[in-house]
């Protein structure tokens, strides 16, 4: 397989359907073979159930689901112990990242770095709930690592494979993938990409 999308999900409903035909756009636009692989965190509105169908009707898609709400971390830790692909690509299920940025972070990764970083330098969230909160970790983070990435909360992330499948996450570590993939030895950049509002 070319290419793994992982794609946590939790109460999306309503953005599934057309997540789920931006992402085979894109994907089908790269010419590669591909496989989605979404994680359903315990979702309570019906995702589930609209999961099941997309699977049904599209064999590229795979879906693991938890009983219940795990967290963002569990469910990339899932994604990647199932994952086939020798490069890896995850986003956010709330469609604010743009599955057509997955060309520009593949190109930079073919320049020879093992993991490419999303950077949400225009982001479409509120300043005290998300944007200010968003900025004081990843100041800490960057002080008390030694990778310098703008923004280590960005779910927009191309890796190579065995980088993505080496990963081992637990707790909030989501928050702290490029840190812990330079302790890899990973070759890490970061790049900007399109920040859409929340739906």
């Amino acid at each position: 397989m070319d290419l793994s999308i992982i794609v946590p999900i939790y109460n999306e409903y309503g953005n599934l359907e057309p997540l789920h035909a931006e992402i085979s756009a894109a994907a089908l636009a790269l010419g590669k073979d591909y496989e989605v692989i979404y994680i359903d965190d315990g979702s309570t509105d019906g995702s589930a159930e609209l999961l099941r169908s997309i699977h049904a009707s599209d064999d590229r898609v795979r879906v693991i689901f938890f009983r219940r709400n795990f967290g963002q971390t569990a469910a990339l830790s899932a994604g990647f112990g199932a994952c086939t692909g020798e490069v890896v690509v995850t986003m956010d299920g709330d469609r604010q990242n743009d599955p057509a940025d997955m060309a520009r972070l593949l190109a930079k990764l073919d320049e020879g770095y093992d993991l490419v970083s999303g950077w949400r330098r225009k982001r479409c969230d509120g300043f005290w709930l998300r944007r200010l909160p968003s900025a004081v970790a990843n100041a800490i983070i960057r002080v008390t690592t030694n990778v310098k990435v703008h923004d280590y909360g960005c779910m927009l992330k191309a890796y190579r494979g065995e980088i993505a499948r080496g990963l081992r996450l637990y707790g909030e570590m989501h928050r702290f993938i490029p840190a812990i993939a330079g302790d890899l030895g990973a070759a890490i950049c970061e790049i900007e990409v399109n920040h859409r509002p929340r739906t």
